[in-house]
């Protein structure tokens, strides 16, 4: 049996950081909120929730997490394991000297600046639901990557149908009308 070339294996992928983060964003979904803010009265998911759900799909790309305490600076970084590269986002903490009060603020940042460098949304009900419908959404595809997937159909190396997996722009969809 002839081992055939799938059709994205002809189309040259990024390995930026920002590629692997895309992809991982696309299978993590909203994050549910699990805690009660009883002052507020309020709910939000709460850093273990948080990295319940994210870190287990950051592994899943190469993407390393990591919340260090740095210069008086709640630090996340995700790091790509491949290329070095690293995003970070960070607050710098308060003159607290109260262990539990400066414990908290950690906490708190730790999952402030994980939210806003994943831009992470949360819902109330079942993070499942929410992420599975993520999960089904069709990628986009860049128009560097469509062009190339045009000359491969035209070379008979794919089948238009391999274009089926895409959310096609509507020049896109103009383009494969003409084929």
């Amino acid at each position: 049996m002839e081992n055939k070339e799938q059709f994205e294996d002809l189309i040259p992928k990024p390995s930026s950081i920002y590629f692997k983060l895309w992809k991982a964003k696309q299978k993590i979904g909203k994050v549910s909120k699990n805690a009660k803010n009883p002052h507020f009265k309020n709910n939000y998911a709460d850093i273990n929730a948080l990295i319940d759900e994210v870190e287990p799909i950051l592994l899943e790309f190469g993407l390393l997490l990591i919340q260090p305490i740095d210069e008086g600076h709640v630090k996340t970084v995700i790091i790509d394991c491949d290329s070095g590269e690293n995003l970070t986002s960070s607050m710098k903490l308060p003159d607290i000297q109260d262990p539990q009060k400066i414990g908290s603020a950690v906490t708190y940042f730790r999952r402030y600046t994980l939210q806003a460098l994943c831009c992470l949304q949360s819902i109330d009900d079942d993070s499942n639901l929410a992420a599975e419908a993520v999960r089904n959404q069709k990628p986009s595809i860049s128009d560097e990557r469509f062009d190339k997937a045009i000359e491969a159909i035209q070379n008979g190396t794919a089948k238009l149908s391999d274009l089926d997996k895409f959310n096609l722009t509507e020049t896109q969809r103009k383009v494969i009308a003409f084929l």
